[in-house]
């Protein structure tokens, strides 16, 4: 499947199959089996251009990564990872994902959970890394389709819940949930994360789920969150990473398919990314969690999407067009896939899962 890695998929139609052994596997003519191995390949490929050179020459790659992120936008391309991912209609997602539509990795402390139970370890632990106490003001960004959002209303009732999502649909979809589960303590933004301003020192705590992922200028975004935040104040983040490389997914080839068609703009954030923007906040704790827990994840969200294959077929229809709808379903397998095959990949010791308590810094 190498000649993946030649395709830039940014110059194909998003509505046709591209060319190639790509296009045979977006017309779900190729067994999964075959796909997976792709995957892998290109996983192996990765790693191989990351590490050229040794590490010299990797290191001076990540501090010219580095030097771009500062000097870039707070984000880029946010209509595009709307179109992607957050303006389908929440019933796709209803289908595919857990009871808590939790769009993020799972927890499977004992690899034996059923999806529903892995969502809600994972915001249990969100709860104790983050801190989080009834009475508190808390400050979610990019709150998906609620899962943290409504856990910590209902978790602390006495607690204020300010929520920002760039979707419309994911706000709407929170307020009703908010309203049938009488939650009065919950507040939805609908904003750009470029434009968003908030009352200084309003908030005791911060929560990010896999948010900074589709951010650049973090030393900015650090800022910002500082001055939102009381003097006592905590940062928490969750994000997915690579345990030692940095790289933007849309500039590389083998990942174009993915950068196009799912994480436009997107960063693939190393470990100890978020270590070099200390000047406002600075890492206060971190905890490492093995890929196997997103592998775990994906696998769910791929059993649950072909368990529903005409339903999810008939909701795409809908979001893409009734010609476009076979595509898209096989496109969103694909995804899963990915993620799966990435993020178990080496058993889980390459790509993971990284969580970050952040203090004020000094």
């Amino acid at each position: 499947m190498s000649a993946l890695d030649a395709i830039d998929a940014r110059e194909l139609p998003r509505s046709s199959p591209a060319p190639g052994l790509l296009g045979l596997a977006e017309r779900g003519l190729l067994p999964d089996a075959l796909i997976r191995h792709g995957i892998r390949r290109q996983c192996a490929a990765r790693l191989a251009t990351e590490r050229a050179g040794g590490v010299a020459a990797a290191e001076a790659r990540q501090q010219a990564l580095l030097a771009e992120l500062r000097a870039s936008a707070l984000a880029i391309h946010t209509a595009a990872a709307n179109e992607q991912h957050y303006e389908l209609p929440p019933q796709f997602f209803q289908l595919c994902l857990g009871k808590r539509l939790k769009y993020s990795c799972a927890y499977y402390p004992t690899g034996a959970e059923s999806l529903d139970e892995a969502e809600e370890a994972m915001l249990a632990l969100y709860g104790e890394r983050a801190q989080l106490a009834d009475g508190q003001d808390i400050l979610e960004l990019g709150c998906g389709w609620g899962s943290l959002t409504l856990w910590m209303a209902e978790r602390y009732p006495n607690a204020r819940i300010c929520a920002v999502s760039n979707s419309t649909p994911q706000r709407l979809y929170i307020e009703e949930q908010a309203r049938a589960r009488g939650l009065a303590n919950v507040r939805v933004l609908t904003c750009d994360v470029n434009r968003l301003a908030l009352p200084a020192g309003a908030f005791d705590r911060c929560v990010s789920i896999e948010m900074f992922e589709h951010l650049r200028n973090y030393e900015m975004l650090l800022a910002r969150i500082a001055g939102w935040l009381r003097p006592e104040g905590r940062l928490f983040a969750h994000v997915f990473a690579h345990r030692t490389h940095l790289y933007p997914f849309e500039t590389r080839g083998e990942d174009n398919w993915m950068g196009r068609h799912f994480f436009t703009g997107g960063l693939m954030p190393a470990a100890d990314t978020f270590l070099w923007f200390s000047r406002d906040l600075a890492v206060e704790t971190r905890w490492l969690l093995p890929g196997t827990h997103y592998a775990r994840t994906a696998e769910h969200w791929l059993a649950r999407q072909d368990a529903a294959a005409g339903a999810v077929r008939a909701i795409l229809a809908q979001a893409y067009g009734p010609d476009s709808a076979a595509l898209w379903a096989q496109r969103w397998r694909m995804f899963f896939m990915a993620c799966a095959e990435t993020f178990g990949y080496a058993r889980g010791q390459e790509w993971l899962v990284a969580h970050y308590r952040f203090a004020r810094a000094g």
